[in-house]
């Protein structure tokens, strides 16, 4: 995926990996929402220790895939 897939004012934070509270801040949805979308596997997520962190590619196929349905 490459910068050109968002618009300028569509782009999400622009490290590698994003935090469920980075994620929820950028589609305006609740931080529940998020852990919701990553209990049900619909948002792929990573744990890092005890951290959940989602990885950008990731994050850019849920978005294209949420924009499609």
């Amino acid at each position: 995926m490459n910068q050109n897939d968002f618009s300028e004012a569509d782009q999400p934070p622009s490290s590698a990996m994003l935090t469920p509270k980075q994620a929820a801040v950028f589609l305006q949805v609740s931080t529940r929402t998020i852990f919701r979308w990553i209990d049900t596997g619909e948002l792929v997520a990573h744990r890092l220790g005890r951290q959940l962190r989602i990885s950008r590619a990731d994050f850019e196929t849920f978005v294209k895939a949420r924009r499609g349905s």
